[in-house]
């Protein structure tokens, strides 16, 4: 993997390059701030960036932010030494491929990233992102059906289509708030609808009841950085049949999607 670092710690900078690169990776930066983070990425071209939270100027979630605007195609794994528990679920809201907290282990961080490339490969075989092409092997699209995604994060929109068509599914329509999703169930009819619960314009709670009243037979997933009891409740009592939680991994979502529609 083509990876980034930014960390405003000269020896936690060090310490990563070097356990990177032992571990086969390639190192193509490492930064103390985040500023200018678009055009470092346009230079260096990572594939996957580990993030700071605390950083001089703008915090790590800011500069995530702007990573999923700028190239929504790279992964970022936040890492933090903060004791916030609501960190990890912000950042996976944020589009974050994956959380660290430290201190952490070795072991953690190249588990961490092995995680993440895995994630990506399975989303770039499909050819669902701009990534890569279709290959061997995957089940064809639509062969079990349709699905649209509803999420406001561009990086989670690629990666859910392309584990999504993993399992043979076909994403007829991604789209960024409650509003479009109601309007994309009417449309479409689809067999499951991917709901992220945080979004602007209107968010996925609201929107629930009426994506079911727009399309009865649609099984409604939830997708969130954290599912807490209430949430999970307050969706159930409206017609969500499940839900899947940030960052994606491939395993959990093909599994869950074998669950609901049948192996």
């Amino acid at each position: 993997m083509r990876i980034m670092i930014v960390d405003d710690n000269a020896s936690m900078r060090k310490v990563l390059v070097a356990l990177f690169s032992g571990a086969g990776h390639e190192v193509v930066g490492a930064f103390a701030d985040g500023n200018g983070i678009e055009e470092l990425i346009g230079q260096t071209t990572p594939e996957v960036i580990c993030l700071d939270y605390h950083l001089p100027g703008r915090d790590g979630l800011a500069i995530l932010r702007a990573i999923q605007k700028a190239a929504p195609g790279v992964d970022v794994i936040l890492m933090t030494a903060s004791s916030d528990a609501a960190v990890e679920s912000q950042a996976a809201d944020a589009g974050a491929a994956g959380f660290i907290r430290k201190p952490f282990g070795q072991a953690q961080i190249i588990e961490e990233i092995s995680a993440v490339s895995e994630t990506r490969r399975v989303a770039m075989k499909t050819g669902a992102t701009p990534f890569a092409q279709p290959a061997p092997g995957y089940p064809k699209r639509g062969s079990r059906g349709t699905t649209v995604i509803a999420d406001d994060n561009g990086s989670v929109r690629l990666v859910l289509k392309g584990l999504l068509e993993a399992t043979g599914l076909q994403v007829v329509q991604s789209v960024a708030n409650g509003s479009e999703a109601i309007q994309a169930a009417l449309n479409h009819k689809p067999r499951v609808l991917c709901l992220d619960v945080n979004m602007p314009v209107m968010g996925g709670i609201d929107a629930l009841p009426k994506i079911m009243e727009a399309s009865p037979d649609t099984k409604v997933v939830m997708v969130t950085g954290e599912a807490d009891k209430t949430m999970v409740a307050q969706a159930a009592g409206l017609g969500a049949v499940g839900y899947i939680v940030k960052p994606l991994r491939p395993a959990y979502v093909e599994n869950f999607i074998q669950k609901l529609l049948g192996a």
